[in-house]
């Protein structure tokens, strides 16, 4: 498995490719990547993905912190995951949006040999979306490779998009964004220093540090799992301002209760999994109405998660 970061890095022959942002590397993209892997397997090719950094649609927008559902390093870890080769996480910028669908093809074909191009139904490339899947097939004949297109994935009537997933996270529906994803929504970072409220209160809470691209999911209280010294916890993950002790907040914090840990977790990796949101975040009266509630959240985050595990082991996953 590589991870180039350029088209610069790589030089190939019989390439079997794929190209987006894939963020989220979602069931649809699930999907197209299966039909690549497929595909370079049998014809004993590589299976190549390319992808960029920073989203296309944060350049093309002037959205510097447009926040994403995985980050370059996640998302290249997904992708190996599901059998892809090469992932090559190209730089986007405006001298790269400017490029012609055929400057950019001839560049590919000469750095990849590429040999075949999946690309999804609503795909298109190049100065002004110019390189359709029909205009990529011309290029093909000119180029010497073949052109396949993949249908939409939808999830009930709703086709699985990053769009939607964004949306249903951005409401809290964290239910529904791991249906479109095919896992649970997961936020990874370092465990910092807190102001260690939750531990006087009988919660001690690990605080997460995030990378600033990366989307959160609605303010509110989680039933989570939290895995760190390679164990996976049962947890409630609170995202918000902390309202019931601070008045002026600048950014939400993110801050995790293990059920049944006891340890030290300071400059520890944290990786939380979001199974549901159990309520909003709201200020309380005083710190003993907020640690009754804690206790109810705590026992309602441990039935929920113990019935989630329950059917994924009775599914056999």
């Amino acid at each position: 498995m590589i991870h180039a970061r350029s088209l610069d890095e790589v030089s190939l022959s019989g390439a079997y490719l794929t190209i987006g942002v894939f963020d989220g590397v979602h069931r649809g993209h699930q999907a197209l990547i299966g039909r690549l892997v497929e595909a370079a397997r049998a014809a004993g090719a590589p299976a190549v993905v390319l992808t960029f950094t920073p989203h296309p649609a944060a350049v093309l927008s002037n959205q510097a912190d447009l926040p994403c559902l995985t980050t370059p390093e996640e998302r290249a870890q997904l992708l190996f995951r599901l059998g892809v080769d090469i992932v090559i996480t190209q730089l986007f910028d405006r001298a790269l949006a400017s490029q012609s669908a055929e400057a950019f093809m001839r560049r590919l074909s000469h750095a990849l040999g590429l040999r075949r191009l999946f690309v999804g139904y609503d795909f298109a490339l190049g100065r002004g979306r110019e390189g359709t899947a029909e205009r990529l097939r011309e290029l093909g004949r000119l180029l010497g490779y073949a052109v396949e297109v993949i249908a939409p994935v939808c999830y009930g009537e709703e086709i699985i998009s990053a769009t939607a997933i964004r949306a249903h996270l951005q409401a809290g529906r964290v239910d529904m964004a791991a249906n479109l994803l095919g896992y649970f929504y997961t936020i990874e970072g370092q465990v910092v220093r807190g102001e260690g409220r939750g531990r006087r209160l009988q919660f001690p809470t690990a605080n997460l540090a995030l990378p600033a691209c990366k989307l959160l999911p609605a303010n509110g209280v989680y039933a989570c799992w939290s895995s760190a010294l390679g164990q996976r916890y049962l947890s409630i993950v609170n995202i918000g301002f902390r309202p019931t002790f601070e008045a002026h907040a600048e950014r939400p914090h993110i801050e995790s209760h293990l059920l049944d840990f006891r340890g030290n977790l300071y400059d520890q990796t944290l990786t939380v999994e979001f199974v549901a949101r159990l309520r909003e975040e709201r200020k309380f009266p005083s710190a003993e109405a907020l640690v009754e509630q804690i206790r109810r959240d705590v026992n309602q985050a441990r039935e929920r998660l113990t019935q989630v595990r329950t059917a994924v082991l009775e599914k056999g996953e």
